[in-house]
């Protein structure tokens, strides 16, 4: 009998995250509110950008595929711009709201 492979969590969430659009506007909304870990939004951002393929989203958010790997690493430090090119490359947006 043979075992099915299991996926690691990163490569379910991105799977999904590929698949409906409509959790990973959700996904990123969570990523946001989470105010105790930036990183987070980091996390999530580098998910949604594997989901849709890393040098697409960087040609469409006219970033450098090394500089997006670079900006959504664990130690990246991206800057607004990035951010904001990134989600909406990726058909997202950025939003604040009052508390």
């Amino acid at each position: 009998m043979k075992r099915k492979t299991s996926a690691s969590h990163d490569e379910a969430v991105v799977r999904r995250l590929r698949k409906d659009p409509e959790f990973a506007a959700e996904y990123l909304k969570a990523a946001l509110e989470d105010e105790d870990e930036p990183r987070v939004l980091l996390i999530a951002l580098r998910h949604l950008v594997q989901a849709q393929g890393i040098a697409k989203v960087a040609r469409a958010a006219g970033v450098e595929r090394e500089s997006l790997y670079r900006a959504l690493s664990a130690h990246g430090n991206p800057r607004l711009s990035t951010l904001v090119a990134v989600t909406k490359a990726i058909g997202l947006k950025l939003t604040v709201e009052a508390a």
